[in-house]
């Protein structure tokens, strides 16, 4: 039985989409068993690399509104999750080797930014029936525009790779890094294996733990048993909680 500490375990399945039903829908059974029941979030991109359009009235439109009202929160999670713009400088470095041409809000203009973050809110917001917990961007990479952005666009949490923070505000409402895998390649996976196995030993004393997971993870046996593991090690000392109980913190 869990105890009744204070400390937090929050869990999120990212890349939500049409284009990745099966996967979804298997990690969140997966994410369910470990947890009691549907106590993480799940972060929508309305159209998944300008090919998985998430569109009113279709079968994964009637699946996410269920999750949504079973209590799952949703995230909108960019637009097209893909990132076509030119970079320099920094952004050029992040987005070589922070992600895989992922970090679509890295590049974008105020205004461009700012669209997208409206009209993903609306749409995500009309499938499911019910207001969204808040913006993260794709790989949790912002450019300048896209901060600025946010600061304006109503939401009201948001999230990168070490904190969960209030965007009117900038008010920081968690800090801790995230834990997520990586099936892309042999040696990001090892890599992220060794970090979770780590994590499992050294993030007791943070008050939130994070956890992060992709449709791409089931593609690999070793990183399913991993995010279990870990799982399954944080919810045995820890609530599993949701998004919006970071506002209530003072």
């Amino acid at each position: 039985m869990r105890n009744s500490d204070p400390k937090r375990l929050l869990v999120s399945i990212h890349d939500v989409g049409p284009g990745f039903a099966d996967p979804v829908e298997r990690l969140a059974d997966q994410l369910e068993n470990r947890l009691g029941g549907p106590a993480y979030a799940m972060l929508v991109v309305p159209d998944h690399w300008n090919a998985h359009p998430l569109k009113r009235g279709t079968a994964f439109a009637t699946r996410l509104r269920e999750w949504a009202d079973r209590g799952v929160e949703m995230f909108v999670h960019g637009w097209f999750h893909k990132d076509s713009a030119e970079h320099t400088g920094v952004a050029a470095l992040k987005a070589r080797h922070m992600t895989a041409s992922e970090g679509e809000f890295l590049g974008l203009s105020e205004a461009e930014a700012a669209r997208r973050m409206a009209d993903g809110r609306k749409l995500v917001e009309d499938v499911t029936g019910r207001d969204v917990a808040g913006f993260i961007a794709p790989a949790w990479l912002y450019g300048p525009g896209a901060l600025v952005a946010l600061r304006t666009s109503g939401f009201r949490l948001a999230e990168d790779h070490w904190r969960v923070w209030q965007p009117a505000s900038g008010r920081i409402v968690s800090r801790s890094p995230v834990i997520t895998w990586a099936s892309r390649s042999t040696m990001r996976t090892a890599s992220s294996l060794a970090v979770a196995a780590a994590a499992r030993h050294t993030f007791h004393p943070l008050r939130d733990v994070r956890v992060a997971v992709h449709p791409g993870d089931v593609t690999k046996p070793s990183l399913l048993a991993s995010i279990d593991a870990t799982v399954a090690a944080f919810a045995e000392r820890r609530r599993p909680a949701r998004y919006r109980e970071l506002l209530d913190d003072r």
